[in-house]
């Protein structure tokens, strides 16, 4: 009896060891599995976050540059935009000669180029109303340029209703009154051109040449310390406004025939430009300086297959080797030194390292973009940092709201 009393008492035991050590088991596999779940998640997790940075990588501009605080926020309208919307926002377009607003409202161009025909024979009122109907049916706000140099390149002074008088050349002014009759004419233009829309101008000139040559006459002159007290007061003071300045021409525009009627080759070394042509360029950089301007002259012994504005190894100079972090523009891709000579000027110009095209013929611009990415012979990825740089830049002057 007593055996049979121990015998049961061990098998209960047994069964309650055996039960003890299951629900043992059974919880402990239960928070492993948990746990193992939660690893798996978190490799998901961070899986997910590296393929994003991995895109983030390929579209945000990894640099801590002019416009930086805004990629985020440029990064987000980005990935809502249309490949239309995206192509048209890299795109400085002449103002057609008719239907300009009917035309803006269907392709929405990142930006309006002014010439003289736009300005003349209007009066003030309507001008603004005219530049305010371009604003009102842009999806996103347009940058409005113009070249108002002052002197032989004057688009809106031009019309004495817009300036009662017409802005006058750096070099006259300086032989005036110095840089300080510049400055006072600086801060008049901008002014002025805040009044009537126009948020862009494409200038200062700071190339040095020589008095024969064909831009000397739109320069102040070959003195490299007053150009370069020129330039740090010029992007400063634009910095009062709401006008952005772009400098002109990069590299350096140097003794090279004109480019608007033909093709223009230019001999110099990179070490030349380096003790003299690039250093108001550096200047401009150093102070804050927005947008900078590319040539079309060929710099023979730097890069000899193209143009400065359709050239990488020109672009690397100046995003590489000067730092540049702000909008890169071409000079007009209508001029006869590119349209004459060069095929898929556009894609070129994108490969290249432009952010805003300056262009007449935005359907051929507009075509050859889409029939690039159609035909994977273009990374898309080129033209989405472009447009993001053009709009971080929108952000950063306050058109886009933030």
């Amino acid at each position: 009896m007593k055996i049979r009393i121990v015998f049961i008492i061990i098998i209960i035991a047994f069964i309650l060891l055996v039960l003890c050590s299951y629900a043992f088991y059974n919880n402990g596999f239960k928070e492993t599995e948990i746990k193992i779940k939660k690893v798996i998640t978190s490799v998901k997790e961070t899986n997910k976050e590296s393929e994003d940075r991995k895109d983030n990588k390929n579209n945000i501009l990894n640099d801590d540059g002019i416009f930086s605080n805004y990629y985020e926020q440029a990064l987000e309208k980005l990935k809502i935009m249309s490949l239309d919307e995206k192509i048209a926002q890299v795109l400085l377009v002449r103002v057609p000669k008719d239907n300009g607003i009917e035309v803006l409202s269907q392709y929405q161009f990142g930006g309006y180029l002014l010439f003289a025909r736009d300005t003349m024979n209007t009066t003030k009122e309507d001008f603004i109303n005219k530049i305010r109907a371009y604003q009102n049916v842009s999806k996103i706000p347009l940058i409005v340029a113009v070249d108002e140099e002052g002197g032989s390149v004057n688009r809106i002074s031009i019309n004495p209703n817009l300036v009662e008088e017409p802005f006058r050349s750096s070099a006259d002014l300086y032989r005036e009154g110095g840089l300080d009759l510049i400055d006072e004419d600086t801060r008049r233009k901008n002014s002025i051109l805040g009044e009537l829309g126009i948020n862009f101008n494409l200038a200062p000139v700071v190339d040095i040449a020589s008095e024969n040559s064909f831009i000397y006459k739109r320069t102040l002159g070959t003195d490299l310390d007053v150009l370069n007290e020129y330039v740090k007061r010029t992007i400063n003071i634009s910095k009062e406004s709401k006008v952005s300045y772009c400098l002109k021409h990069f590299p350096g525009y140097g003794d090279n025939v004109d480019t608007h009627t033909g093709m223009a080759e230019d001999f110099r070394y990179l070490n030349e430009l380096e003790i003299k042509d690039l250093i108001p360029f550096k200047t401009g950089i150093e102070n804050g300086a927005k947008a900078i301007l590319v040539n079309h002259n060929i710099l023979v012994n730097i890069d000899n297959s193209s143009p400065a504005s359709l050239s990488m190894v020109i672009h690397n100079i100046l995003r590489n080797n000067l730092g540049f972090t702000g909008i890169i523009v071409t000079d007009d891709l209508y001029m006869d030194a590119i349209k004459n000579y060069y095929d898929r000027p556009v894609i070129r110009a994108l490969e290249a390292g432009n952010d805003l095209i300056i262009i007449n013929d935005y359907g051929s611009g507009i075509n050859e973009i889409k029939d690039a990415i159609n035909n994977n012979s273009f990374d898309i990825n080129i033209l989405d940092k472009a447009v993001l740089r053009v709009l971080s830049w929108k952000y950063y002057k306050g058109l886009i709201d933030k």
